[in-house]
């Protein structure tokens, strides 16, 4: 078992990302975003000072949260920008030593959403690409229950996972997702997920957690809290993890300072820092209690 982080959420620059990392005690990053790139977008240049920091620091990348298929790539447009991601994310995962690359499956407009199922084979014959593409790279793609095709229920989930046998395609469990997402099965007005019944359907092909906590408000907007304090089922799900004897990684996304997609540039980088530590020291606490229980 081992920990890491978005810690782009601790700052934007991999200089206080691997500070974030070394203060916790912990020794991997999974990379997203350093300083407004991700590691397919960086240049040449970039990329081997990103090398030469991380084999100076001893902090190492142990997934990259990448943009393939994610919330910002809709199904009703092609797929170019994903396949063209992973074609250059590849060599440089192998250069690091990254084997897992995240992956989403496709957004799905609120136009269409009444009609989803009607892209189902859409998405996975996309998803094929994308996993023979990780395959032939000798890497894996872990999905994530998101604002995608796959994340509208645990149904859409398995009938992805049911249409691509590939030991390079495996889910990673996202806690606090399914707080904020609807269940979209069924006729509307839709539910929101519940985080225990979508992990609980789909546990058997995660290797992969990530941990995010929220709560839902009278607004209808969800305010993020710390891991174990919020409508996730954290706690829950983690005592079910360790007895099917889970040995894998648990990657925070605090999201209570900034969220990812929502950054508006305003953002205290020192509240940020402070945050994602205390997040990071949080769960630890919360996992070691789980584990002597």
């Amino acid at each position: 078992m081992y920990y890491t982080g978005f810690a782009d959420e601790a700052g934007s620059s991999l200089d206080v990302q691997i500070k974030a990392t070394q203060i916790l005690g912990w020794k991997y990053i999974e990379t997203r975003n350093i300083s407004g790139k991700n590691l397919a977008s960086l240049t040449d240049k970039e990329f081997e000072e990103v090398c030469e920091k991380l084999e100076k620091s001893g902090i190492s990348f142990n997934c990259y949260g990448s943009g393939v298929a994610n919330w910002a790539k809709p199904i009703t447009e092609p797929p170019d920008s994903s396949y063209d991601e992973m074609r250059k994310a590849i060599p440089r995962m192998q250069k690091l030593g990254i084997k897992m690359i995240r992956i989403m499956s496709f957004a799905v407009p609120q136009e269409i959403i009444p009609r989803n199922l009607e892209y189902c084979d859409e998405v996975i014959k996309r998803l094929k690409v994308i996993v023979k593409m990780a395959e032939d790279g000798g890497v894996v793609c872990v999905m994530e229950n998101c604002n995608n095709w796959g994340g509208l229920s645990y149904e859409h989930t398995i009938k992805i996972m049911d249409a691509i046998k590939s030991p390079a395609l495996k889910l990673v469990f996202d806690t606090g997702n399914p707080v904020h997402d609807y269940d979209v099965r069924g006729n509307p007005p839709y539910k929101k997920q519940s985080s225990w019944e979508f992990y609980n359907n789909v546990k058997e092909h995660v290797i992969y957690v990530h941990i995010k906590d929220g709560i839902n408000k009278p607004d209808g907007k969800t305010e993020f809290v710390f891991p174990g304090e919020g409508e996730g089922n954290v706690e829950k799900i983690l005592r079910d993890l360790f007895k099917r004897g889970y040995d894998g990684g648990f990657s925070i996304e605090p999201h209570m300072v900034t969220v990812y997609h929502d950054k508006t540039g305003n953002e205290k980088e020192e509240a940020m820092f402070d945050n994602y530590v205390e997040y990071g020291k949080r769960l630890v606490n919360l996992v070691e209690r789980v584990k002597k229980s």
